[in-house]
């Protein structure tokens, strides 16, 4: 069986994972779950189940490791198996919208004492854009996360979503077109910028 360390290459990596290194999946793992976490969090907003989808996505790479090619880096790979993964969660979510219509959003909770007005200010603000994004199509919501969150360039999001290059400038337009009429719209107390 293959030894790994920290300097060892990706296809190192990959071919002793494939022999039955555990060791050097953990290292996998450990590379890629920062950018995972990210565009699982990205597309579902921050919840309890962000760290199931993030296992899920890890396990799928594991059993299915011996599928990649090379065509892509595996970062390509991972990345659109988070994107895949967060849409089934999306899916499991309506879904369970519709079983349960009831539901609420999770409770408010105050701030703490000691939070300042500049970074309750921030909070507000990233909750609010949060938002926004989760309201956009599936479609648009992967292109706009991973090109202006994640800073992918275009030609990594045509490969990580498999669609082509076109469409990923078309769905960025929409979902950024979207975006602008969403947050112009006014959505109560606190979104209008000025002091009370």
């Amino acid at each position: 069986m293959s030894k790994v360390d920290a300097s060892s290459t990706e296809e190192q990596l990959i071919a002793a994972t494939l022999q039955g290194n555990d060791d050097a999946f953990r290292r996998i793992v450990e590379r890629y779950i920062d950018e995972v976490s990210r565009t699982v969090t990205g597309m579902l907003g921050a919840g309890p189940e962000i760290d199931d989808v993030v296992q899920e996505v890890f396990i799928k790479l594991h059993r299915s490791l011996h599928t990649f090619r090379g065509e892509a880096a595996l970062k390509t790979f991972v990345i659109r198996m988070a994107i895949n993964k967060s849409l089934d969660a999306l899916r499991r979510r309506k879904r369970m919208r519709w079983l349960q219509p009831w539901s609420h959003d999770d409770p408010w909770e105050p701030p703490a004492e000691d939070a300042s007005d500049a970074r309750m200010d921030r909070e507000e603000d990233l909750a609010y854009l949060r938002k926004a994004v989760n309201q956009l199509p599936e479609g648009q919501r992967a292109v706009v996360i991973l090109r202006l969150i994640e800073d992918y360039s275009t030609e990594e999001t045509a490969l990580i979503l498999d669609i082509p290059y076109g469409t990923v400038l078309s769905r960025l337009k929409r979902g950024v077109d979207k975006l602008k009429t969403i947050t112009r719209k006014p959505s109560g107390p606190g979104r209008s910028g000025g002091v009370s």
